[in-house]
């Protein structure tokens, strides 16, 4: 009742605003509305009909125009149950003016404050102010100064991405600012842009304040004052007064007169000084300065607050060591006028602000600072350089970064006292002439501007000795330039663009000793004349040959060309590091064997097919990367090489020199995976080794079970990687000498056993042992540091465990292990696992008969390396929508896990929502990505993820023709296909060193890309969903692909950054070939990676894919033999659908279950146990559902499946239990819950930022259509349904019904529409399963409500007998046989299979199991009425 009261409040609201529009008049194009609407409690207290009339006297009345004003106060986010939707906000004739014309539009203004309201009876009355919401209709060409004029504000402000705060200009128009950025952001559609301006979801984006928004950790920082009782000196002879103080700055301001800033000024210096506590009095501190003139006073505070304020912000000044003055990021217009009283500041930092030169404290008023040494005033939107700054003669540092300058004034030749300039992230193409005369600069940054050469005006700078014009327009570099620069040693020109560098005449450029042009596109390079160059970067050019000056060459980085060879001459007998990965060079230059002090060199991914025998015989190599070559043999090795670490994989080797572990025996870290090794050679001669081996890899050769004895020797080992091998036991004696092993990864061997001799590995952490034929437990549960146990993909029957597990086990997978039978006790010892997999032992239900019909299916695996935390979620969905549809995505958040898992819970529904308005596939998936952006909310602002989304579909114009495959990206997340054996890429890496096109796009906006090819040193990405600060920079558009698929493509796989970066597009594809399961292959793709040197979070997801040539995957039916007991039979049930209501059938092709972390184990246990001792309780004909296809279904009615049309075989899923509720903010939530308004519900668990859904996967869901009872029987049992669901449920006019994981849930399908309504809902659509199956949208909102309707625990866990009972019968009444039959039988049209089976007139269904009433049985027994129209109908039971 309180949501139909609220919308006849509304009502009368909407008909209030409309009322006072037409009363003052139309609002025109250029003119604006000012909409504030009450909210629920003036609604409640009684909004006076005639407030917001013409009456003068009103809230909103105003002398100048005929607007009336609302007020809405506290006004919920669209998303809430009791929030205003567009819709509401405003009246038709609102709308009708908003649709007029797409320049006009909604700004949203917040941080108003309103007038108490009288108070009013009920709980809800508030007569406290609050900050309100305006809504202000107007259009793109509305600027400030109307608004404010309309409204008498003084102004407004804009904060973007929730960071600074600015105040706009008169002239600024906030609704054009709006459309611009969304523009920028991606939208192109006018429409699109002109709901999107309306959301109030942006406003973690963009957002408009009417007054300046108050933040109290700013204030304290910048300036504390009050009246208090003050006393000078440490001597009685002072009496305490009552004085006005000020903390501002580093001086602590006492005034000589009481409530007073006027006349004499006493001014105690704090830097240096103290600041103690005054124990004799109450709230007592002690100011004293430095030095041996020093003052003290004491100021007694009135309240403990205002001490500890005080006592915290003295602290900080009196600890410096130099006056500094840190204003940075607080979006201030000018310093506050009291901190000129502190004339000892010698560094003001005023970075990231809005900074004026007008006002008191504007930057005119600077040069009133008589010690300042250093300046920072950089990007604060500055435009021109502020003159006045060359008045303050004492400078020795000043910074003007980011400030769009064009110009240097002539100025500028002031700061004689000048030594360091920056300027880089402007506009400026030259320099004046008296800059030259800054004799004492030593530091000059003009980075990222626009300069075509480098400026004349540096060779009179003799004191500059670094060049830094990165990413300017330099084409050309003179070398001749840099010989009358005599005074530069570094030059850093990378990011230009640079073509040629030149040499005109033989002369020697012998001050340049640091050299960076990565990044550029030369195509040669001849530095010979350079003769004293000491380090070179010239990574990611197109170099084909490279000649340089080896006299004092030390480190020398290359990677990324073309080269086939490097000339150095002399040879280079300086170098110690040289990098020369991926390039073309088939041998390596004879000078590299000579070089006397070469320590690293990197040679991976070229053609390299042996290695010099000199080379390892080095007396100073100790790290040699040599990784993806095509070497055959390693030459022997001398006794005691200095070599620490090997890395060969990816090359051709059958065999290792015969003394390589004890003729190197400082070897540390040895690499030899992917190769064709059949036996590692003895770790020593003797009995007695002296291995220091740590690190071994070993994955991916012919090695067997003889190889473990050659390991005992290797002591200290950490890391073994021996999997993917031909191993067919592990030796239990070897194993027990290996007490120093903290990971072992034996997986893809053919063990069946793991010996209980790894009990000894006391300090072992991980066992990854999948993909084996493990039968038995391994006794690992009794190590003490055991964190993640991954024994998936194996034969396991039972587990046996000790009476405790070890607090430390964080994760175990036990997932492919189709006879493993969980126990109870068990399931309650697994309790505290964070991450706990194990297949879901369920009958066959109506959802996976639809899913056995999709012509692909999936696995996947994430795996988070040597980081603490998993960054990496995936999205599998293998039914999407109500079609032959799938939806499959992966993120990686790189840092942070927020994101990604916010994304995974969000992005299916976000692209289902997008499809109903638009089937442009460039279109949707564009929104998608966009609206998943905005979606983030607050945690988009500052965290961010790359993002991948494939969406398999056929054409809407061709609907029975073949599938097609939409991918969309942005960031590094990647999609390879694999047709006809080969692989195709499908997606476009967004990172700066691999699109050359965002570079330059990065560049133009003037972005700062720091060394490591950083926007801003955070992140690689051009394109990102989230780290919205860092707009225009990195954007949310995505690239958007769609190939149709064929009969040729096998597989789909997708990978994170950390995948793609070790493993190859073709080894993916070879990979995924040699392994028929989906979820093996992915977990064999993740080990491989990290057998290969990878530390990251991994995640890999596969896609089986079983194309046709028509399309059609059907098979024909298999005859088995039938379970134990009768097979359930069909009943014909009558429902009656409304006569406009469409039928609606939808379903998920996620088959897993997830449960919250603090979910007991005993709860995941009654779904394993409640039906494993059961023998298939819903078998069908046939332990194999028969797969069908879209253009063949199994024997349905209305896309239901038909029981008996197609056996019912098992389809397991998979219950996994991982803490996945994403943090939402209150202010960014949108999961349709306020905790000011709604009562708590049982089974959810929150704790204030944290929200998580217990739910009973035993709750059944029945599939209803319209149509009222029409017999007292039926009411009776339409009543005894609803009690067991829930005693307040009501019926409602549609029911529809989705499998979701092999669990069907009712849903309400009035409901579905009036969520599907809201936009912002979609937080709780598609909660975190942890395999990366998601709920369909119509489904995920309802968890709250299936958690409140699931049946209570007994005895530790949900109770569902294994047998049927009696009553659990189902019974059609005699007299309605004959009718039932010839209302299906009328219905033989709609059947596109065989026809229905004869139809007996008792059935008993295994959904009856449960021991309560059956739920709305009503509309199982068939009715007389008219017309009465029959729909077969499924039951089953949810596991």
């Amino acid at each position: 009742m309180a949501m139909e009261d609220e919308d006849k409040n509304t009502a009368v609201v909407a008909t209030n605003v409309r009322a006072g529009i037409k009363k003052g008049g139309d609002v025109g194009d250029n003119g604006a509305c000012i909409d504030r609407q009450p909210d629920t409690v003036v609604h409640q207290a009684g909004l006076n009909p005639t407030a917001g009339r013409g009456s003068r006297s009103g809230p909103g009345a105003h002398a100048a125009t005929g607007i009336r004003v609302l007020k809405q106060r506290n006004m919920k986010r669209n998303g809430s149950r009791r929030c205003m939707t567009r819709k509401t906000r405003f009246g038709s004739r609102e709308r009708d003016w908003l649709k007029g014309d797409t320049q006009r539009g909604c700004v949203c203004l917040y941080g108003g404050t309103v007038d108490p309201q009288p108070p009013a009876p009920g709980p809800q009355a508030s007569s406290t102010p609050q900050t309100d919401l305006q809504l202000v209709l107007c259009s793109t060409s509305t600027t400030v100064e109307e608004l404010c004029a309309q409204r008498d504000g003084q102004g407004l402000y804009v904060q973007l991405h929730g960071d600074l705060t600015r105040r706009l200009d008169p002239s600024e128009r906030p609704l054009q600012m709006v459309y611009d950025y969304l523009a920028s952001l991606g939208y192109s559609d006018p429409v699109r842009v002109q709901q999107e301006a309306a959301n109030s979801d942006l406003s973690c984006m963009i957002r408009f304040y009417s007054e300046r928004p108050v933040n109290a950790d700013q204030q304290e920082r910048t300036l504390l004052k009050g009246v208090f009782s003050v006393r000078k000196g440490k001597t009685q002879l002072h009496k305490w007064a009552e004085r006005q103080v000020l903390l501002c700055g580093t001086c602590l301001i006492v005034a000589s007169v009481k409530d007073s800033l006027t006349g004499k000024m006493h001014i105690l210096p704090l830097v240096g000084g103290k600041v103690e506590e005054v124990r004799r009095r109450q709230h007592c501190l002690m100011f004293s300065s430095a030095g041996s003139q020093a003052q003290t006073y004491f100021v007694n505070f009135d309240t403990l607050a205002d001490y500890q304020r005080w006592h915290r912000q003295a602290l900080k000044v009196v600890s410096q060591t130099v006056s500094l003055v840190d204003l940075s990021c607080y979006s201030l217009e000018t310093v506050p006028e009291y901190l000129f009283y502190s004339q000892d500041i010698t560094h003001l930092n005023l970075r990231h602000n809005f900074m004026s030169l007008q006002g008191p404290g504007g930057l005119l008023n600077l040069p009133r600072f008589s010690q300042l040494k250093s300046l920072n005033l950089s990007h604060n939107r500055l435009g021109v350089f502020p003159e006045c700054v060359c008045e303050i003669l004492t400078l020795t540092e000043l910074n003007l970064s980011c400030n769009s300058l064009h110009t240097i004034p002539v100025q500028i030749g002031n700061l004689q006292s000048l030594q360091t300039l920056s300027l880089d992230g402007n506009h400026l193409s030259s320099l004046p002439e008296e800059l030259g005369g800054l004799f004492q600069l030593n530091s000059l940054g003009l980075s990222f501007n626009n300069f075509s050469h480098i400026p004349a005006v540096l060779e009179r700078l003799s004191a500059v000795d670094k060049l830094a014009m990165a990413g300017n327009r330099v084409e050309t570099l003179e070398l001749c330039t840099l010989i009358r620069m005599s005074h530069l040693k570094n030059i850093d020109i990378r990011l230009n663009g640079l073509r040629w560098v030149k040499s005109e005449n033989l002369e020697a450029v012998s001050q340049v000793t640091q050299l960076d042009i990565r990044d550029n596109c030369l195509d040669s390079l001849d530095l010979s004349s350079v003769c004293n160059l000491e380090t070179l970067h010239c990574q990611r050019n197109q170099l084909g040959t490279l000649t340089l000056s080896g006299f004092t060459l030390r480190m020398l980085h290359t990677g990324s060309n073309r080269l086939t060879t490097v000339n150095i001459y002399p040879v280079p007998n300086q170098l110690t590091h040289m990098d020369l990965s991926q390039n073309l060079l088939e041998y390596l230059p004879d000078w590299v064997c000579d070089c006397r002090k070469i320590e690293m060199l990197d040679v991976t991914h070229n053609l390299l097919s042996e290695l010099p025998s000199r080379l390892l015989n080095s007396l100073s190599l100790r790290k040699l990367l040599t990784g993806n070559n095509r070497l055959q043999r390693v030459p022997d090795l001398l006794d005691h090489v200095p070599l620490e670490a090997l890395d060969l994989q990816h090359n051709k080797l059958v065999e290792l020199p015969e003394g390589l572990f004890y003729k190197a025996l400082n070897l540390k870290y040895l690499n030899v995976s992917a190769n064709a090794l059949e036996s590692i050679p003895s770790s020593s001669q003797s009995e007695e080794s002296l291995s220091t081996l740590q690190e071994l890899y070993l994955t991916g050769n012919n090695l067997n079970e003889n190889c473990g004895a050659l390991l005992v020797g290797h002591q200290n080992l950490r890391i073994l990687h021996i999997a993917y091998n031909q191993l067919l036991s592990f030796p239990a004696s070897k194993l027990s000498k290996l007490e120093l092993l903290e990971e072992l990864n034996l997986s893809g061997n053919k063990l069946k056993t793991i010996p209980s001799t790894v009990s000894s590995c006391k300090r072992l952490h991980t066992l990854i042992a999948h993909s084996n034929h493990i039968t038995v437990f391994p006794e690992i549960l009794n190590l003490p540091e055991i964190k993640l146990v991954d024994l998936s993909c194996n034969e396991l029957t039972e587990i046996q465990l000790p009476d405790s597990l070890p607090s430390t086990l964080q994760e175990l997978d036990l997932t492919g292990n189709s006879s493993l039978i969980l126990e109870h006790k068990t399931l309650n010892l697994f309790s505290h696992i964070t991450t706990l997999k194990f297949d879901q032992k369920s009958t066959t239900t109506a959802g996976d008969s639809l899913n056995a019909s999709t012509p692909w299916n999936h696995g996947f695996s994430e795996m988070s390396g040597q980081r603490n935390k998993l960054c990496v979620s995936v999205l599998a969905v293998d039914r999407f929508g109500d079609n032959v549809e799938a939806c499959y995505g992966i993120f990686d958040g790189d840092r942070n896990e927020e994101v990604p898992r916010l994304l995974q819970c969000t992005m299916g529904d976000v692209l289902c929502e997008e499809l109903q308005h638009c089937s442009v596939d460039m279109v949707y998936m564009c929104n998608t990505f966009l609206t998943s952006h905005r979606k983030l909310g607050m945690a988009g602002q500052k965290l961010g993820a790359s993002a991948l989304l494939c969406y398999i579909h056929r054409e809407t114009s061709d609907p029975g023709g073949y599938f097609s495959l939409t991918v969309a990206n942005v960031g590094t997340c990647q999609a390879v296909l694999c047709r006809d054996g080969r692989p195709v890429p499908l997606s476009k890496v967004y990172s700066l060193e691999n699109c050359t096109e965002e570079m330059e796009r990065v560049k133009l906006s003037k972005a700062i890309i720091t060394e490591d090819n950083k926007v801003s040193g955070v992140t690689c990405c051009s394109r990102l969903l989230g780290c919205s600060y860092l707009s225009p920079w990195v954007l949310p558009k995505p690239w958007v692909h769609t190939v149709p698929l064929c009969p040729q493509d096998e597989f789909l796989v997708l990978g994170n950054r950390a995948l793609f970066e070790r493993v190859s597009y073709q080894e993916a594809v070879c990979t995924v070939q040699a392994v028929q399961d989906p979820r093996a292959a992915a977990k064999k793709l993740c080990s491989l990676a990290q057998s290969y040197g990878c530390k990251d979070n991994i995640g890999a997801l596969v896609v089986s894919l079983h194309i046709g040539e028509d399309s059609c995957t059907c098979e024909p039916p298999v005859s088995t033999t039938e379970p134990r007991g009768p097979p359930p039979a069909p009943v014909p049930v009558s429902v009656t659908p409304g006569p406009s209501e469409p039928v609606n059938i939808s379903s998920s092709g996620g088959i897993v279950t997830e449960f919250s972390s603090e979910t007991s184990a005993s709860e995941v246990g009654s779904e394993a146990g409640s039906t494993a001792s059961d023998e298939h309780p819903s078998s069908g004909l046939a332990s194999r559902p028969e797969r069908r296809c879209s253009l063949h279904p199994a024997t349905t009615l209305c896309g239901i499946m038909v029981p008996g049309s197609a056996g019912a075989g098992t389809h397991p899923g998979l219950f996994q239990r991982q803490p996945s509720s994403a943090t939402f903010s209150s202010n960014q939530s949108d999961n349709g819950l306020d905790s000011d308004d709604e009562a708590p519900l049982e089974g959810v668990i929150s704790n204030g930022s944290k929200l998580e859904v217990e739910v009973d996967i035993h709750c059944c869901a029945f599939q209803l259509r319209s149509g009222a009872p029409e017999s007292p029987k039926d009411l009776d049992l339409e009543k005894q349904g609803s009690d067991y669901l829930n005693g307040k449920m009501r019926r409602q006019n549609s029911v529809v019904v989705s499998a979701t994981n092999g669990c069907l849930l009712a849903v309400c399908g009035r409901e579905i529409a009036d969520l599907k309504k809201s936009p912002s809902t979609c937080s709780l659509f598609g909660k975190k399963l942890s395999n990366g199956s998601v709920v369909v949208p119509e489904d995920s909102h309802n968890l709250i409500e299936v958690a409140l309707e699931a049946p209570k625990k007994k005895s530790g866990y949900f109770t569902a007998p294994a047998q049927q009972d009696p009553e659990d019968q189902l019974i059609v009444p005699p007299s309605l046989e004959q009718e039932v039959r010839e209302q299906l039988r009328s219905h033989g049209p709609l059947l596109s299979g065989p026809s229905a089976p004869s139809t007996p007139t008792t059935l008993k269904d295994p959904v009856w199991d449960h021991p309560h009433p059956p739920a709305f049985a009503s509309n199982l027994v068939p009715g007389p009425g008219p017309t009465p129209i029959l729909q077969q109908e499924v039951y089953d039971t949810a596991l």
